[in-house]
């Protein structure tokens, strides 16, 4: 991959990582709930999850589930349920907080262990057909047939994964910073219904997304 055609990627990765979606939804609700540090295990799983959708698309399996209804409706249902099922989650937790010298205060009542928040991030990654969409549609774009596929994809792979990882980072300091305003629990069930309401909308939009966007690209 030569330098103006990672330049062109780096640009597009910056404007995919910044574009409001469920990764970001999950990032700004973690970072607000709990902190930055403690986003960092989600942050991990919606990279893992990005990787799995990058080397997906570039296997060529990607390419399968946009020709395959049966498949892409199994993944877009899959997804769907899965985010309307953390926001309602999210929706129904109590409010409670405790107060962490180096996070400030978070959600104290059941918070989830660092392993749930990365599978958390992964899964919400991972079952997200708009990403495979866009990905089978964006990367052939930036490979060129000439060259090894294999260092194409890590180049890419690791560019995506950098520029997700500052970009989601920068949504969890952003929510962190309004920790100050939930200081009580009438706050703290807002703080929940508002993320819980903003997952449960991303999840129930993806039923809408058709295997035809996949053209439009």
């Amino acid at each position: 991959m030569d330098i103006h055609t990672w330049t062109a990627y780096f640009l597009a990765s910056i404007l995919i990582a910044i574009s409001p979606g469920s990764g970001a939804v999950l990032a700004m609700s973690h970072g607000l709930s709990y902190g930055v540090r403690r986003t960092q295990a989600t942050i991990a799983g919606l990279q893992t999850g990005l990787l799995i959708i990058l080397l997906v698309a570039g296997a060529g399996v990607g390419s399968l589930l946009v020709a395959s209804e049966l498949a892409f409706s199994v993944v877009k249902t899959l997804g769907a349920a899965y985010l309307i099922y953390i926001g309602w989650s999210q929706w129904r937790s109590p409010a409670a907080i405790m107060t962490d010298d180096l996070a400030g205060p978070v959600n104290a009542v059941n918070m989830p262990s660092s392993r749930k928040r990365c599978l958390t991030g992964l899964l919400t990654n991972v079952t997200n057909p708009k990403g495979i969409l866009f990905m089978v549609a964006v990367l052939p774009q930036f490979i060129s047939p000439s060259r090894p596929l294999w260092l194409q994809l890590l180049v890419i792979a690791v560019t995506t994964v950098a520029v997700d990882t500052v970009v989601m980072h920068g949504y969890a300091f952003a929510a962190s910073r309004l920790q100050t305003l939930f200081k009580n629990a009438r706050a703290i069930k807002l703080q929940n219904r508002l993320f819980g309401g903003l997952l449960m909308a991303v999840g129930a939009g993806l039923f809408f997304v058709k295997r035809s966007q996949a053209a439009a690209h």
